[in-house]
């Protein structure tokens, strides 16, 4: 017996927040507002969003908020007293025999309105001009009470994130403010509360609206903390979730994980008591199930639940120290980039925007210092996995309220009315001349660039500045790479390939030898092949 299928298609939508506003994806590559959201935020506060049941769910201290995008809207303008329908019920309107199931009940106690959010199943649609019934043929809203009628395909809905129906004898109360929040296990959990920063909070499992922490099945909200018996717990900075295996509990300074459900024989465990984790977006999964983070002393990476290392501690040792980030006044984001193979790291000053990047390579193990136009400052980070495979990449959400990505065949940054040239550099050394308490001769250097074969599919280099540094120690020739001043000799090397002016014969004395390379010019872009220095040994040093 063969079964025909009908292809299901998943629509994804970028949501970014900017200027106390809330936008969408409204078509592919382009933002439209959510309406009603301008003013409802504040973006000069922390936020975060995490997505859900087909929902973008905004935690920014007091202003909890819901970007609906499935639901189906009806507006009773009288409120709703008896037979009130509950989470997941079945609703049917005369004549048009339109339904749905009903998802969230709002109730606006300063109008007396009432609002039903529900998803329909049905080719019909709802109408104002016929009531609208339960299961059991109860009027739930009469036509004459029934004012408004939005579809989930109108637009996305954007309302307040409060306890089913505002009923918090029933459904319990959600935390007066929350600055974390993510979905683990169907669940949302909420954390950040300032009064009670230790303390985290999960909703029932599969229903965002009831926090009622009294019911005893496995299904049920639940709230904890992270700390051994008879201890308060450390302060919650990060929520993690990974599937539904893990639930990561960054801290101040500590991690645990939450391995199964809380309510269902889930057990806490401490990951790490000697480094916590920064802040809420600093850190990210890379594609083999590793966690990384920015925490008390550096990198860290751990795969779940092995044991955190710190990946920073032998090449950028003084990493933090250096950065002097504070979590008052400096966001740090860390992004994975599936296209590059590398993690991005932003370190971002909240007031101004000024900052100073990090790119790790996976595949080299190295970290490149990276900065960019200060309209650029980059305040969140998000790999996009789009419809559209042309909108798909690592976003940068900037200062300037831009969300830009990185383009390979851009040869300069765009901040915004201008573009700004690209000044990338490389500093390779230091390198010993001569033998053990000697000295030797630099007497030129000969380079490859990329490129440069006729009809060739590869990218041809421009050409390539050089500075050559030597001293009598290795510590003198960083120090002279990173002024960047009085070289012992300079040029540029012709782009591209194998060029007549490749080759430099320039002598310079010394033990130790660094060459800076670079190039700092309006649309142009460099890369080499290879790199020889010609040197001869120079006796011992005085």
């Amino acid at each position: 017996m063969a079964v025909s299928l009908s292809d299901n298609v998943t629509t994804k939508r970028l949501v970014v927040v900017a200027n106390n506003l809330v936008g969408y994806e409204d078509v592919a590559g382009s933002l439209a507002a959510v309406t009603g959201s301008s003013g409802d935020i504040n973006t000069a506060d922390q936020l975060q969003m995490f997505s859900g049941f087909q929902k973008a769910f905004v935690v920014n201290g007091a202003n909890l908020k819901v970007v609906d995008f499935v639901n189906t809207k009806l507006t009773s303008e009288a409120e709703i007293t008896t037979n009130i329908p509950a989470h997941g019920a079945i609703l049917t309107q005369d004549v048009t025999n339109a339904k749905m199931v009903v998802d969230y009940i709002y109730y606006d106690s300063d109008t007396s309105d009432h609002y039903v959010y529900g998803y329909t199943f049905t080719d019909a649609n709802f109408d104002t001009a016929n009531d609208v019934k339960d299961a059991d043929a109860n009027v739930i809203i009469t036509s004459g009470n029934l004012s408004a009628v939005d579809e989930a395909t109108t637009m996305p809905h954007w309302y307040d994130w409060t306890p089913y129906n505002n009923n918090t004898t029933t459904y319990g109360s959600m935390p007066e403010k929350a600055y974390l929040g993510c979905l683990y296990r169907g669940r949302p959990v909420l954390s950040g509360d300032p009064a009670y920063p230790y303390q985290w909070y999960m909703a029932r499992q599969n229903n965002p609206w009831d926090w009622g922490y009294v019911a005893n099945d496995a299904q049920s909200p639940v709230a904890g903390g992270n700390s051994d018996a008879g201890q308060i717990g450390d302060i919650v900075r990060a929520l993690i979730s990974y599937k539904d295996d893990y639930l990561i509990f960054g801290c101040a300074s500590s991690v645990w994980y939450l391995s199964g459900d809380a309510t269902y024989g889930g057990i806490l465990n401490e990951l790490s008591l000697t480094t916590g984790m920064f802040g809420a977006q600093s850190w990210c999964w890379d594609d083999a199930g590793n966690l990384w983070w920015w925490g008390k002393n550096g990198i860290y990476k751990s795969n779940i639940p092995a044991q955190p290392v710190n990946v920073s501690a032998i090449s950028l040792p003084k990493l933090v120290g250096d950065e002097s980030a504070n979590p008052s006044t400096h966001r740090i984001t860390m992004e994975f980039d599936r296209d590059r193979q590398g993690i991005l790291i932003t370190i971002v000053t909240l007031a101004d925007g000024t900052h100073s990047n990090y790119w790790y390579s996976l595949i080299t193990e190295g970290f490149f210092p990276e900065t960019y136009p200060d309209e650029c400052g980059p305040y969140s980070t998000i790999y996009y996995d789009a419809n559209t495979p042309g909108n798909s990449g690592l976003l940068v959400g900037c200062k300037d309220g831009y969300v830009r990505k990185f383009d390979n065949s851009a040869k300069d940054d765009d901040k915004g009315a201008t573009d700004q040239a690209i000044n990338s550099y490389i500093s390779l050394g230091p390198v010993a001349l001569g033998k053990s308490d000697g000295q030797g001769k630099v007497t030129g250097l000969s380079a490859v660039t990329a490129g440069g074969g006729t009809g060739g599919t590869q990218s041809d280099s421009d050409d390539i500045d050089f500075k050559v540094f030597t001293d009598l120690s290795a510590e003198g020739v960083i120090e002279k790479l990173a002024a960047n001043t009085n070289p012992n000799f300079a040029g540029a090397i012709k782009a591209p390939g194998r060029q007549r002016g490749g080759t430099k014969r320039q002598k310079a004395k010394g033990a130790f030898v660094g060459i800076r390379l670079g190039n700092s010019n309006s649309g142009e872009t460099w890369g080499f092949e290879k790199l020889d220095i010609s040197a001869r040994l120079a006796g011992r040093v005085k």
